[in-house]
Order: structure tokens, then C-alpha cells, then sequence
């Protein structure tokens, strides 16, 4: 942990976060060399597999896609001090959180790891399940790719507004309205998903735009054509999580 990191967010944050309270009742779980099934040498991430499996489970309480998780690395001093980060530390691709998951499950080590990070916490009391919401690795796995999906459907909902605003303004204007400027007019990443099963299966429902009462001829533009492959090739589960 570096020194001034360690200073600083203590200064800082004399409570503590929920981060700061992960790293100082758990400390460094794993040696990179627990990892070395799924991590050889010349596959092996920047950041240390330890830190990613913690940046998992604290990226699964907080509700957050890979870009927001990576986001937070780069932006937030507590999440410096879970990872034992220099404070100017640039952090790394939200990339390789996904790739760090995919590892773990393709050498089956997703159990060993984020189960022992997961009862660890749940020990000390960092993160409560709440009612008889599950707390595992197959959970948070699921979360996370269901928060992930989300993003990416979203946002590729609003990149084909755009593509037809620009392309198409007289068909996509009579449509607009201020619900839609509010929904769409900013990237998914810009804000946090609701929490639970019913309440994301609504945000779901909402985002998606009600067609027209008398639909015009729809206009053709490859681009916002190429955003519809992604949309119809998604899981229904995922446009509309439960």
C-alpha cells in the first residue's frame, strides 16, 4: 500500500467507505501466484488478479457495468486504496474486467475466488444479501453480466437516435418528447442502474420507445441499420432482465 494513498484516504475518509473497510478487514486475499492457472506469465493483466477479484465483488454491491467500475478506479481515492494504487494512478481498460471473469470461468477457479472474497465480507459484515437475495459467485456473476447487457442495449439504442436524428430529422422529430430527451440524451454509463430483479425489468420496459401512432415510412440509414444487429441478437433476458 503506498504511503501517501494510505495517508490521504484516511485523512480524508476518517468513517471510512465501503471500499476503505474491504481493504483494511481483508487486506491482500490472494499472491498472484493463486492465479497462475488462469494468468501465465504472458497473459497476466497490468493490475494484480487479487485486486480484480476484490474491484468484482465491490463492482457487484455497488450496482456498477465494467465502465463504471473502471471509472471509479481511475476517479475515486478509496478504490485506489482497495487496490493499493498510487493516487495518480491511471488505472486500467474496463476490458479487462471482463477478461479477468471469462478467465476465472474458463479455469474454473470463479467459486475458489470470489466465494472466498464473498463469505469474507459477508463475515465482517461489508455486504448483507439482503432478504433472500443470493450472495455468490454465480450471483454476482449474473448481476454483473446482466448490468453489462443492460449498457450495452441501451446504449445502442440511443447511438441509433442519434444516427437518425442526423440522418432523418423531419421522420424523428414529430416523435421526440421531453421523456425521450431524458431518457436518451445521455450515455448509460453517465448514471447508476436501479438495484433489484423487478425494479431493472420497469427500466427495461421503459427504454424501450413506443412506436408511433401512425407510423411513417421508416428511413433508411446503414448505420443506424448496423445498430439493430446487436438489439435483435441480445438476449431477450437481457433487453429486458429478470
Amino acid at each position: 500500500m503506498p504511503e501517501l494513498t494510505a495517508r490521504v484516504v484516511r485523512a480524508s475518509f476518517p468513517k471510512g467507505t465501503l471500499a476503505v473497510r474491504i481493504r483494511e478487514a481483508l487486506g491482500p486475499l490472494f499472491e498472484d501466484g493463486s492465479f497462475a492457472a488462469a494468468f501465465p506469465k504472458r497473459g497476466r493483466p497490468a493490475i494484480s488478479p487479487g485486486a480484480l477479484a476484490l474491484v468484482s465483488v465491490l463492482q457487484y454491491a455497488e450496482g456498477l457495468t465494467d465502465r463504471q467500475a473502471a471509472d471509479q478506479v481511475r476517479a475515486r481515492m478509496d478504490w485506489k486504496f482497495l487496490l493499493g494504487l498510487e493516487l495518480d494512478d491511471p488505472g486500467f481498460d474496463f476490458s479487462v474486467l471482463g477478461d479477468f471473469r471469462s478467465r476465472l470461468i474458463e479455469h474454473g477457479m470463479e467459486e475458489k475466488v470470489l466465494d472466498l472474497v464473498l463469505a469474507r465480507c459477508s463475515e465482517g459484515g461489508l455486504l448483507r444479501s439482503g432478504g433472500r437475495q443470493r450472495t455468490d459467485s454465480t450471483h454476482v456473476l449474473a448481476a454483473v453480466r446482466t448490468l453489462n447487457r443492460m449498457e450495452f442495449v441501451g446504449e445502442t439504442l440511443r447511438a441509433a437516435l442519434e444516427t437518425l436524428a442526423a440522418a432523418a430529422p423531419q421522420w424523428l422529430t414529430p416523435l421526440v418528447t421531453t421523456e425521450w430527451v431524458k431518457r436518451y440524451g445521455t450515455r448509460i454509463d453517465s448514471y447508476r442502474f436501479p438495484k433489484g430483479d423487478n425494479v431493472r425489468t420497469e427500466w427495461a420496459s421503459r427504454w424501450r420507445p413506443s412506436p408511433p401512432a401512425t407510423p411513417s415510412r421508416r428511413p433508411s440509414s446503414p448505420t443506424a441499420s448496423s445498430t439493430r444487429s446487436p438489439w435483435m441478437t441480445t438476449p431477450r433476458t437481457a433487453r429486458t432482465p429478470t
